[in-house]
């Protein structure tokens, strides 16, 4: 027969009352019985039944990774599997289980955010890759689920983010190509409906201004994040403004693409035209030539917001919004010219 709390509260000498405060956590338990108790619990081999637990705290200590979109073709970029890790990382040592779920448009006409929640039985969630346009996003913001939103810049009641310096980013990147001589910088764009993209944008648009280059229309590009998008955003962008020496990708998939149809065209990277990814994913640096890209530390926005859901969950104060800055990694896809 399996040990009850009856059974330890025996061999304690305490009440079961006592026994079931410590071990759920309460502070005003002697820690002195509470240490006592653990012991007992450990050597009798006592094992917690967690359904009935959280029928009590109204908690499964269990989290739920909720991730937009997640198909074959996003493999590549590897950005979903390194916020895994650093999700799974933190709520392992804090004692929490992780539970991932997929979602994609089909899914959200069937089924609301909150019931998927509940159908999991999880006590908050983290949220990324949501669009500008999911039905899921106002839900999020409103329901009474905690949330944690990675690279989504809203906060609200249970609600914070975790996001990159998508702004600085681009600027940074952009500034690095003008001061290796570039005037005429081509832009290949998310979509519009992506946070990250208008941060993006905003990055470019900053960088010109700074050095009194005037924004052009044309010389912006969408490649919906994905490498096809990339390649024929770069035909589009280099055929109609052949003036173009360099693009800066929203992407490190896109500037992928876009180096391929680069070559395509009879072109090289950097000899022709110089080329700056973002995200820095794994493969970058491995390309011929390697790419110059802003890295972001997706293990880190997945470990912080880890944090930052446990804290609201635990009743501590949680910073609505907390910014991970990103930095430049200079390889050999640009070239300063005169």
């Amino acid at each position: 027969m399996s040990v009850t709390i009856k059974d330890i509260a025996k061999a304690a000498g305490v009440s079961i009352t006592t026994v079931s405060r410590a071990l759920n956590g309460y502070s005003d338990v002697n820690e002195e019985t509470r240490r006592k108790i653990f012991q007992i619990a450990e050597a009798m081999g006592y094992s917690p039944n967690m359904a009935a637990r959280s029928l009590i705290v109204k908690r499964t200590k269990t989290l739920g990774l909720l991730i937009s979109g997640i198909t074959r073709t996003s493999v590549k970029d590897s950005i979903a599997f390194e916020i895994l890790c650093g999700t799974n990382d933190r709520a392992g040592e804090l004692n929490y289980d992780l539970v991932l779920f997929n979602t994609d448009t089909q899914k959200q006409k069937m089924k609301s955010y909150k019931s998927l929640c509940l159908e999991r039985g999880v006590d908050g969630v983290i949220i990324m890759g949501i669009r500008l346009d999911d039905p899921y996003l106002e839900e999020v913001v409103n329901s009474n689920i905690p949330c944690v939103l990675i690279d989504i810049p809203l906060t609200g009641e249970g609600v914070s983010s975790v996001n990159s310096d998508s702004v600085n980013g681009a600027r940074i990147a952009v500034d690095y190509l003008i001061k290796c001589g570039h005037r005429h910088i081509g832009m290949i764009n998310g979509h519009a409906q992506a946070f990250v993209s208008k941060g993006r944008l905003e990055g470019y648009r900053k960088a010109l201004d700074e050095h009194g280059i005037p924004f052009r229309e044309q010389y912006v590009e969408d490649g919906g994040f994905t490498e096809s998008g990339g390649a024929e955003a770069a035909v589009r962008l280099l055929s109609r403004n052949p003036d173009i020496t360099a693009l800066f990708c929203a992407s490190d998939l896109m500037a992928i693409g876009a180096i391929q149809a680069i070559r395509n065209m009879g072109k090289s990277v950097p000899e022709d035209i110089s080329v700056v990814g973002y995200d820095n994913i794994g493969m970058s640096e491995y390309l011929t030539p390697p790419l110059t890209t802003v890295k972001q530390d997706h293990y880190r926005m997945g470990y912080q917001a880890t944090q930052m859901l446990i804290d609201m969950l635990e009743g501590r104060n949680v910073h609505p919004q907390v910014i991970i800055p990103a930095e430049l990694v200079m390889r050999g896809s640009v070239r300063a010219i005169g």
